[in-house]
């Protein structure tokens, strides 16, 4: 009754394989395509200043949102809490706007014309890709 099945993580540890080779692939042809150069792994990459106090900017802000919806959400009922104050949901808002903003300043500031259709490009596959998994509900694996 509690508890998850015993092919719960063999199974998701196949999902986020899959998920992280595609993204991997997509990105290197991308890279390749476009002549842009490899990010660093887990670093904000940013453009200028100017990009810089924008983009911590907007994660103050749902950081604030964040802590707005633990105490909106914590006293409804689960069944009556507000979607776009949920962790997830702000999380995924979060990436989608630090990753636009970081577009637009690749587009007005960066040294290669091609980083910015690279970062909108990387933003609307792994979209693309999520949204693939949720509506087809991870492909029957769960």
């Amino acid at each position: 009754m509690y508890g998850v099945e015993s092919s719960f993580w063999l199974n998701l540890f196949f999902l986020l394989t899959i998920f992280i080779v595609l993204t991997t692939l997509f990105n290197g042809v991308l890279r390749r395509w476009l002549r842009v150069e490899k990010p660093k792994a887990f670093s904000h990459n940013h453009v200028n200043d100017q990009h810089k106090k924008i983009d911590w900017s907007i994660r103050i802000f749902f950081i604030a949102l964040m802590v707005l919806g633990y105490f909106i959400n914590i006293p409804r009922l689960p069944e009556k809490s507000y979607l776009f104050l949920e962790p997830w949901f702000l999380l995924f808002g979060l990436v989608f706007t630090t990753e636009i903003a970081r577009a637009i300043m690749e587009r007005k500031y960066a040294k290669n014309p091609n980083a910015y259709i690279y970062t909108a490009s990387q933003l609307f596959f792994i979209i693309l890709l999520l949204t693939l998994l949720f509506a087809t509900d991870f492909f029957g694996i769960f």
